[in-house]
């Protein structure tokens, strides 16, 4: 049985609660969900490996996000054993416009590039917990609880971002940041999207 998580931290960070109409058109596209998942979780281990080829001076940094990487392609292998058992077929699709607009106000400078991207695989770690907590109660047993599974590890892993960005910058700059991020990943929630993805908006 899994142990409940107190994601409230995330839930306060967020600007804006997943719209009930992603769920059901999560419900209404339970292959893609998953195959966007996979995707998912292995652009998460592809973010942190470049970000540890580009920063080796962050000790700390390659130290958390070295774990990431093992927990995102774990997570990974997980999905994609649920997709063969279910005999889902993995295609390759199209990402979400989600991840690359949340990046286009990412700084070109030092150390502001590294704060922002950190900024942003906070919020991105944040949201895909809160989806998988909104989404569980209405999926059927085994994935309810695959996906209760990783709130724990997706939690921590938003923690852990955060913490990153404050230590390349400072809380202050993280604080000012924050906000412009926060308010545009709120608008590519709540605003229109063609395809389902799992960090899509809701349908258009």
């Amino acid at each position: 049985m899994t142990t409940a998580v107190d994601i409230s931290p995330i839930l306060d960070f967020l600007a804006c609660p997943t719209p009930r109409a992603w769920v059901d058109w999560a419900l209404e596209n339970p292959e893609i969900l998953l195959v966007d998942h996979a995707n998912c979780e292995k652009k998460a281990a592809s973010t942190a490996l470049n970000l540890m080829y580009r920063y080796v001076e962050h000790y700390r940094l390659l130290n958390k996000l070295s774990r990431l990487a093992r927990e995102e392609l774990r997570h990974f292998e997980q999905v994609i054993a649920i997709m063969k058992k279910r005999k889902v077929a993995y295609p390759q699709i199209a990402a979400a416009r989600y991840a690359g607009e949340l990046r286009k106000p990412v700084r070109t400078h030092e150390p502001g590039k590294l704060v922002d991207t950190l900024i942003v695989g906070a919020i991105i770690e944040a949201r895909s917990c809160e989806r998988f907590a909104c989404i569980a109660p209405e999926l059927d047993g085994e994935l309810a609880g695959f996906y209760r599974s990783l709130l724990k590890s997706e939690s921590r892993h938003f923690a852990d971002y955060l913490a990153l960005a404050e230590e390349a910058g400072s809380a202050d700059e993280v604080a000012q940041r924050l906000p412009l991020f926060l308010q545009l990943e709120r608008q590519l929630i709540e605003s229109p999207d063609s395809e389902f993805r799992f960090h899509s908006g809701v349908p258009g």
